[in-house]
């Protein structure tokens, strides 16, 4: 009895049955309208559904003559359902099966949608997903730069010489008439690691994250030459707050809900039948690629 009153609960089971009891209470209605009868009925309810979409496309209700052509349409398309069903049109149809795969289930999600997640829940997604969330470190630096291009061998030298005089003025030290004039920031004030990424290339960026703040330290390279680097500020990444990233995980959380429920479905529909797997044979694989080369080297 608890596993019946838990089915019974199911959102999915109730959908089917609702759905399964309006269907019948339709067909009572129209006098058996439905497929496999000549006979189609034209309610006054689905009267209104058809003038109720034109007006909502073309923002204005239906004149008589629209309004008749999108009842005249709707027989056609109904005529046309179930004359391609009685000649089985319908069958072993990868357009139609996967739009009845994608039906059954959006009943599901559906389902699954109608009861959003508490915040307890959000939270506890959140934490079980902390590396993923986590924001990315932040720093501010300045740098002074050494082409070795224009330098050539010598560069790393005067790299060295340079450091050694920046050191000794200390992370104050005026930079702007240091080094090669180039496009390069000079300085970049506290942000993402991704931008130093996107300025400086991602070695730089990896040799940065090593660097302890409040000294001038290098040479450090990058695609563009030599660097004399002082990181004046560093925050390492930090957990966002829920507030911050609700939405994110409100999404990622029913997205996870739906996949789990889908699963389960399948798995539940699965033991009502026997699957039989055939594999072919190892030869007739061989002997089907060898044609199939075959065919591609004869032109």
């Amino acid at each position: 009895m608890r596993a019946v009153g838990k089915l019974v609960r199911e959102p999915l089971v109730q959908f089917l049955v609702l759905g399964g009891l309006l269907f019948a209470y339709f067909e009572w209605r129209s006098g058996g309208s439905g497929p496999g009868s000549t006979r189609i009925s034209i309610t006054p309810g689905l009267v209104e559904h058809l003038a109720s979409g034109f007006a909502k496309t073309w923002q204005r209700p239906p004149t008589d003559a629209e309004l008749k052509g999108l009842i005249d349409e709707h027989v056609r398309e109904e005529i046309a359902t179930r004359e391609a069903t009685a000649m089985g049109l319908d069958r072993d149809d990868t357009i139609i099966r996967r739009r009845l795969r994608q039906k059954m289930e959006f009943l599901v999600e559906d389902a699954v949608d109608q009861a959003p997640p508490s915040d307890a829940e959000l939270q506890q997604w959140m934490e079980k997903h902390a590396d993923a969330l986590r924001a990315e470190p932040q720093v501010a630096l300045r740098q002074v730069y050494l082409s070795t291009e224009r330098r050539g061998a010598s560069a790393r030298i005067e790299a060295e010489k340079l450091l050694t005089s920046l050191r000794s003025a200390g992370p104050d030290a005026r930079i702007d008439a240091l080094g090669d004039a180039s496009m390069l920031p000079r300085e970049l004030p506290l942000g993402p690691l991704s931008e130093v990424v996107r300025a400086f290339g991602t070695e730089f960026a990896a040799r940065i994250e090593a660097i302890e703040p409040g000294q001038w330290t290098g040479p450090v390279e990058s695609p563009y030459g030599l660097h004399l680097v002082l990181v004046m500020e560093r925050l390492a990444p930090a957990p966002p707050a829920l507030a911050d990233v609700q939405p994110l995980i409100q999404r990622e959380l029913m997205a996870e809900r739906r996949k789990a429920r889908l699963q389960g479905l399948y798995e539940r529909l699965l033991t009502k039948y026997t699957v039989t797997i055939e594999m072919p044979k190892e030869k007739d694989v061989k002997k089907q690629d060898s044609a199939a080369q075959g065919k591609g080297g004869t032109r």
